[in-house]
């Protein structure tokens, strides 16, 4: 196990209810609040007057921006800077999922600074200082609610980049389980297919002796899997909400992760292919890796047979490791196939065309992930097996 420093500060507020606490845990943070969400479907289901009464119950001031999409883009987040910086915003609530999220923590970052909030994605500047944020979650997907990170799309070049600081975990994240009960299926499925992947991420490691955190990212992934496939059969079944809800703040909040070596190889290759085609990222993910596991699965023999074995049941064959993990990571595609997930390219319509175009822009930093480094051949390749 490598050496760690573990910290995570958001304060999560889980279960029933727990919304009508969002006035009094935001004025903690300020009067002047940005409220941050995407369509109508808040303000279809009634959350988004709970929201707006229980900030008013607290005597805060309400900034709104409205309209963030999935794969949120950059201008929007421009113009959620610029409402910060004229109306003297003091704190943003998030309410959404991921993409909402993402964009409130892009928005964060761009507060105080005086240049282009791209910047932070190219890497030409760093956050010093961030306002705070809040959230109320309605999606259980990306595990941006507890997560340092935040992902977003410039729409000139068709760009996807990440972006990182500790100083963007929220303060505070409301996860109500009967918030997701309307969530479309295929929602619903992206979802588990986006925090099995984070799991994936951490899970294939060339960090040796971390038997710990391998149970329980194997734990965390049997869950999931037991409790979607309820989640899609009945969907206000409560006590099954709960448990995808919690395990994709547990999926994403880096306890997973502590003491060994993450890949996110997966993730960059799949951002190329959602900057273009604004495929949901949860259904590109269920694309990509299974054909990264194909690719790299030879690496460590040993982990993906584990990995079949404790997840997925499949008996060990010690005279043959490699029929084992093949088995393993059929399973995981068939999973995905099972809940409604597209495991390839062409199931979404996406052919060749770009192919050369996004592994070269996935590498034009440098190489991709640990666990195997990926040049742009190697993506290229990865691409191809997913067609």
């Amino acid at each position: 196990m490598d050496n760690f420093t573990f910290q995570n500060a958001t304060k999560i507020l889980f279960g029933k209810d727990q919304e009508q606490a969002v006035g009094q845990e935001t004025s903690h943070y300020g009067k002047k609040v940005l409220l941050h969400y995407g369509g109508g479907s808040i303000k279809k289901s009634g959350l988004y007057d709970r929201i707006k009464n229980s900030l008013a119950e607290a005597k805060l001031e309400v900034v709104e921006l409205g309209g963030v999409k999935p794969n949120p883009l950059v201008s929007l987040v421009r113009e959620g800077v610029d409402l910060c910086k004229e109306h003297n915003v003091d704190v943003i609530l998030a309410v959404g999922g991921g993409s909402v999220i993402d964009s409130a923590k892009a928005i964060a970052a761009g507060a105080y600074y005086e240049g282009d909030v791209w910047d932070f994605f190219t890497g030409k500047t760093t956050a010093t200082q961030t306002l705070p944020i809040g959230v109320v979650l309605t999606i259980p997907a990306a595990g941006s609610e507890t997560s340092s990170g935040t992902v977003v799309t410039n729409e000139d070049g068709q760009y996807k980049r990440s972006f990182g600081h500790d100083s963007l975990r929220p303060k505070f994240a409301i996860l109500n389980p009967e918030l997701t009960y309307t969530l479309p299926a295929y929602q619903t499925a992206c979802g588990i297919t986006d925090m099995s992947a984070h799991i994936f991420e951490r899970y294939f490691t060339n960090t040796k002796k971390v038997d710990l955190t391998d149970r329980l990212c194997e734990a965390t992934l049997r869950t999931i899997v037991s409790q979607g496939k309820k989640v899609l059969e009945h969907p206000e079944d409560y006590d099954a909400r709960a448990e995808i809800l919690w395990a994709g703040t547990i999926a994403h909040n880096d306890s997973l992760g502590v003491g060994r070596e993450g890949d996110w190889g997966s993730h960059d290759i799949e951002h190329e292919v959602s900057g273009i085609y604004d495929i949901a990222h949860g259904a590109g993910l269920a694309i990509i890796f299974p054909a990264w596991m194909k690719y790299v699965y030879e690496h460590d023999v040993a982990r993906f047979a584990q990995f079949a074995n404790r997840v997925w049941d499949v008996e060990i064959d010690t005279r043959d490791l490699k029929a084992t993990a093949e088995e393993g990571i059929a399973r995981v595609e068939a999973f995905f196939a099972s809940i409604g997930m597209p495991t390839r390219l062409s199931h979404v319509d996406i052919d060749e065309t770009h192919f050369e175009e996004m592994a070269a822009k996935a590498t034009e930093r440098g190489p991709l992930g640990s666990f195997v480094k990926l040049h742009k051949e190697d993506v290229l390749a990865i691409y191809k097996l997913a067609k």
